[in-house]
């Protein structure tokens, strides 16, 4: 069986925030913006990033992992399988 294909982005997360978005970006290196209306504590706010990119990306919440940041605002993101057009989804919501 070939290894399964991985995609890795970074988003900057902002927690309690009145109302969840995904889109836009962030800093001089222009990352993914995730706004989630979940408090940082208890890891509550790193589930509502997962759902809410898997619901903005179009992929299944199992295939996105958190590798780096969990404690942090800045995360690094990753798609297991990503779709053919995942970096063509990503792009829009930057855009956004």
């Amino acid at each position: 069986m070939p290894p399964a294909s991985v995609f890795r982005f970074q988003a900057r997360i902002r927690p309690r925030a009145r109302s969840g978005h995904v889109g836009g970006t962030w800093g001089p290196d222009g990352v993914l913006l995730v706004a989630v209306d979940a408090p940082a504590v208890d890891g509550k706010a790193n589930l509502a990033v997962i759902k809410a990119l898997a619901d903005a990306l179009g992929v299944p919440r199992r295939s996105l992992t958190i590798v780096g940041g969990e404690r942090s605002r800045n995360k690094v993101l990753e798609v297991a399988d990503p779709p053919s057009d995942f970096t063509t989804r990503l792009e829009r919501l930057l855009a956004n």
